[in-house]
């Protein structure tokens, strides 16, 4: 896909290059992939084809999904696990939760059911946790969800199941989005946690989609599963910083991944793949060294989409719904520093940007909910989680 000239030399000759560096890099700053870029056109609120409607407010909300009464799970990044009754209007904090390394870009991240979860209420988190010598790494745990009838509850026999090797120093790109693909597996984005190499390090697990069986062994079937240790994790490297991963309605896994200085990414995610970063990426580093792009490179997986100025995508999911037929099939990017919803449509293994929303505010999670509502969580402090329902 031809995408605009790199924005980073025209940055270094203005002079604005340091102070890009300086905030985009800063480990305790906001994960968004550029500090300063222009704003694409988006649909304005009056001429968008739905009401966002407010249902409620969380303190930095990371992640939600829904149970099978209809009801909410929202994670909040500083280190809890809240429980939505959406009829009610009633909020819960469920108890039992992990500690969290809180800072940067680090804390408590997903959370999602397992594929049987009516018959054994097992849930997945993902967080960042602390390690030695100022070092932090995320982790994944399962554990039972114990509701209460009052909606209040906790989690029980929490175990860690995966955890990224090694820990690094820093708080920024864990990553840890979390999926179930239609063959029962648990797939995990792990990011390179602003250490650049390490994404072609086949030695440990970081920049590397993960795939593991429900409890965290090791499917044989993986691509690498010859070479043993934290290599037989991994289904596809070279991934920067992947903060959405989803399937398609024909099983095929999707991921988004932040750029650096430009260069925001859709990727489809194939079995043994590299990706290239960071040796090649439509972005360029922050302090104005060029990375070769991927058409330089064709040995390495190319983008389907690439995005340049970045619109900072977080969440991914794709439509089946009937309440939107217009979008069905589409795939949905919450866009941080773009405050926008992003649509991507597909022709077979093609994509484009479709749409894009503004929604006025940093967009962190987007899902859609039992009945075909698009539910979106806002970034930040007194975050609104706003449900989507098809304009009358």
């Amino acid at each position: 896909m031809t995408r605009p000239a790199k924005r980073a030399p025209l940055l270094l000759a203005m002079g604005l290059l340091p102070i890009l560096a300086t905030t985009a890099c800063n480990a305790a700053g906001p994960d968004t992939a550029a500090a300063a870029q222009d704003t694409p056109a988006a649909t304005s609120a009056d001429q968008r084809p739905f009401t966002a409607t407010e249902v409620s407010r969380f303190d930095q909300p990371w992640a939600m999904t829904f149970l099978p009464d209809g009801s909410l799970l929202v994670t909040e990044k500083r280190g809890k696990l809240q429980h939505l009754d959406l009829t009610s209007g009633q909020k819960h904090e469920i108890t039992g939760v992990p500690k969290v390394a809180y800072g940067g870009q680090g804390g408590f991240g997903d959370v999602i059911l397992h594929p049987d979860f009516a018959r054994n209420n097992v849930v997945y988190v993902s967080y960042a946790e602390e390690g030695t010598l100022d070092t932090r790494g995320a982790a994944v745990a399962r554990a039972t969800l114990a509701l209460n009838a009052d909606g209040s509850g906790a989690l029980k026999d929490l175990k860690v199941i995966w955890r990224q090797t090694p820990k690094v120093s820093g708080q920024g790109h864990y990553g840890h989005r979390l999926a179930f693909g239609p063959d029962g597996k648990l797939w995990i984005s792990s990011s390179e946690r602003q250490k650049f190499d390490p994404a072609q390090d086949m030695s440990g697990n970081l920049g590397k989609i993960i795939r593991l069986n429900d409890d965290g062994s090791v499917p044989a079937d993986n691509p690498f599963a010859s070479q043993g240790g934290v290599a037989a994790q991994v289904w596809s490297l070279g991934h920067r910083n992947v903060l959405g991963i989803a399937f398609d309605a024909n099983g095929k896994l999707w991921a988004q991944e932040m750029g650096p200085a430009g260069g925001d990414e859709l990727n489809l995610i194939q079995r043994g793949a590299n990706y290239g970063y960071p040796i090649v990426s439509n972005g360029d580093h922050y302090d104005g060294r060029p990375i070769p792009d991927h058409d330089t490179r064709p040995e390495f997986a190319a983008p389907k989409v690439t995005w340049n100025p970045v619109i900072s995508p977080a969440g991914l999911m794709f439509y089946s719904g009937s309440l939107f037929p217009q979008w069905k099939g589409s795939a949905f990017i919450g866009g941080l520093s773009s405050t926008s919803l992003v649509r991507v449509a597909f022709d077979g293994e093609n994509a484009r940007e479709a749409e894009r929303f503004n929604m006025g505010e940093r967009i962190r999670e987007v899902e859609q909910g039992p009945d075909g509502a698009l539910w979106l969580l806002e970034d930040g402090s007194k975050a609104r989680l706003l449900k989507l329902t098809p304009k009358a």
